[in-house]
């Protein structure tokens, strides 16, 4: 299955800092729900509250209005991309060298892990985790010392790494917003007043009632401090190679992400569905939540109704008991119910936004032919998951991806459906406002930015189209 990954939200001169903090990542739960962390720079030291868990479960008032004191604040959500899921892993990461107070948050997966983090073990560092987010607050330390600020050690040690990110950095009474030279993962700027903040969707912004001012730019580093805001580029942008599955299925569909509305793009691929897959049907019908947009627009584009036929449980928490053995699908029972009278003897479209591994929505397809269904065409709004990610979506690996090992005829006789169409590559880039700007990887296997740690090298023969040059 796919999980959320990480979240960011920053902002600068404001009294509730650390309150303000809590709304943005609370906002952003979506994108993360195994850890979530606020660090605060009170004008002397940062101070931190970390744990494991949600948002509202790891804060509270305490720590909200005595201990985390500051103007200046960044937390993070988390789910693990490297790095296992355990406490000393959670983020904001802090260091302390000499007078300097460093906290670094991280979305998506540096590529060169492994080997940076042995030059450095080799040099004499440290390491205190199994984060890719430790290596590069490593080399920000190393480039300190010949560098003359500390936007310069930053800058130097982002063009050590590759990979996706999306950074902010708390460099004592600085805040620090950075991306990767490819613009892979999503970070906006905002304004609340006179005072700045970042977030990683625009929904945070929304919350607190920020202004959204735009998207930071690939290779770009924004620089915040006296509340005085600097931009500059670290290096050359390379071509724009954003994530794809930010507008099909992560973002809130009340975002903007990359400068576009997710709720209009997954509408927009709904409609190119209908338009690529016809079929006569009595009504179109989601999967809730992550099909409603698609079909959405499947039904405005196709003439048929939309139906609410799937209704969802939204009081099915995290920790929700486990049912015995001999329960069988109880937790896909648990979650969502058909309208047994919508469902008996009609003709249904299913639009969901991916197949990973097929195993969830063959329940549910079982559940609708046990009420009667007569025919279930499914539409996908996403071309076949063909590919791994690299660069922090955690999808299974290849054996595990319905779509790598099987032919479309094959998942239909596993699914239990008549028809089955995906959205066509070309399609899904027509849906979307930029053309040649996104990173299609885990469908095509053209990997934009090349896998070159321990990881990356297992699998770089055998996966077609590597870019074999980054930004030096």
């Amino acid at each position: 299955m796919k999980k959320e990954y990480c979240g960011l939200f920053g902002i600068y001169g404001n009294k509730e800092a650390a309150r303000m903090t809590y709304f943005g990542l609370y906002a952003l739960q979506h994108r993360g729900q195994e850890s979530a962390g606020i660090v605060t720079w009170d004008g002397e030291k940062i101070r931190e509250q970390k744990g494991m868990g949600l948002v509202a479960d790891v804060f509270n008032e305490r720590h909200l209005s005595k201990e985390l004191r500051g103007d200046i604040a960044m937390g993070h959500i988390r789910y693990s991309t490297t790095g296992a899921s355990l406490i000393r892993n959670a983020q904001p990461f802090i260091v302390r060298h000499g007078n300097l107070r460093l906290a670094v948050a991280h979305n998506g997966n540096l590529v060169n892990t492994f080997e940076l983090r042995t030059e450095l073990e080799n040099n004499g560092s440290i390491f205190q985790t199994t984060m890719d987010t430790e290596v590069f607050a490593h080399l920000i330390i190393k480039y300190l010392h010949e560098s003359e600020s500390i936007e310069e050690a930053v800058a130097k040690a982002a063009q050590r790494v590759r990979g996706a990110f999306s950074m902010l950095i708390l460099a004592n009474d600085k805040l620090i917003a950075i991306k990767d030279p490819n613009g892979v993962r999503p970070l906006s700027l905002g304004r609340v007043g006179d005072k700045y903040v970042f977030a990683s969707e625009t929904c945070a912004f929304d919350l607190i009632e920020a202004e959204y001012l735009r998207p930071l730019n690939p290779g770009e580093m924004v620089v915040i401090h006296k509340n005085n805001m600097k931009s500059t580029h670290y290096c050359e942008p390379q071509p724009k190679r954003q994530c794809i599955f930010e507008m099909i299925y992560f973002a809130r569909p009340d975002s903007v992400v990359f400068g576009d509305v997710v709720y209009e793009r997954r509408k927009a691929m709904g409609a190119m569905l209908a338009k690529e897959a016809p079929v006569d049907a009595d009504f179109v019908m989601p999967f809730p939540d992550s099909g409603n947009y698609a079909a959405v627009g499947y039904s405005q584009e196709s003439g048929l109704p939309l139906e609410l036929a799937m209704i969802r449980n939204h009081y099915v928490g995290r920790t929700f008991i486990q049912p015995s053995q001999d329960m069988r699908d109880f937790s896909v029972r648990v979650k969502l119910n058909p309208v047994k009278s919508m469902v008996q003897g009609k003709r249904i479209i299913i639009v969901e936004d991916s197949i990973v591994r097929g195993t969830t929505i063959r329940a549910r397809v079982k559940k609708l032919r046990e009420l009667g269904a007569r025919e279930i065409h499914l539409r996908v709004s996403c071309p076949p998951i063909q590919h791994p990610c690299f660069y922090g979506i955690d999808f299974s690996s290849k054996g595990e991806l319905i779509a790598a090992n099987h032919t479309p005829e094959d998942i239909c006789r596993f699914l239990g459906i008549e028809s089955l169409h995906y959205l066509s590559i070309p399609g899904l880039v027509d849906s979307v406002t930029e053309d040649d700007a996104w990173c299609l990887a885990c469908f095509d296997g053209n990997y934009p930015i090349p896998l070159a740690d321990k990881m990356g090298k297992d699998c770089l023969e055998a996966v077609p189209g590597i870019v074999k040059e980054f930004c030096k």
